[in-house]
């Protein structure tokens, strides 16, 4: 149950790369307005340019929010041009704010056969693990 390749074709406009370049400076999930104050030298004054920017780059698959958080993460997946899995997981560590994003077939295919079972249809799920990691433990 695996969703559609990443689509690296897609021409991404000046402030969607930005962003992403923000975005992929660092392991620590950042907020639209932390992305923001890191893009006013490069000419972005409005949080709105920043969103949509976001919503771009999600829709592509690019990058995740972190409901949690509010607060966004480039994909792993799109780093290596992987094929991107339905149910995306990830660690949060309260310790020193790295987040780990993952994957688990088994998972995937407990949630999808619950769902199932219910005659629902799964979209997209994201699970969030709030924790301490193995460097801050």
């Amino acid at each position: 149950m695996l969703q559609a390749a990443h689509t690296h074709d897609v021409k991404l406009t000046r402030n969607q790369s930005l962003v992403l370049s923000v975005l992929q400076s660092t392991e620590q999930p950042l907020s639209a307005y932390t992305i923001l104050d890191r893009l006013r030298d490069d000419g972005l004054r409005a949080p709105l340019q920043i969103y949509r920017a976001l919503d771009k780059l999600m829709e592509v698959g690019r990058i995740h929010r972190l409901e949690s958080m509010n607060a966004f993460v480039v994909c792993c997946h799109s780093k290596h041009g992987q094929i991107h899995p339905r149910i995306t997981a990830f660690e949060i560590c309260e310790g020193c704010g790295k987040v780990n994003e993952f994957h688990d077939a088994k998972i995937e295919d407990a949630l999808v056969r619950h769902a199932r079972k219910r005659g629902f249809k799964i979209r997209t799920t994201t699970i969030e693990v709030h924790g301490v990691c193995g460097e801050c433990h």
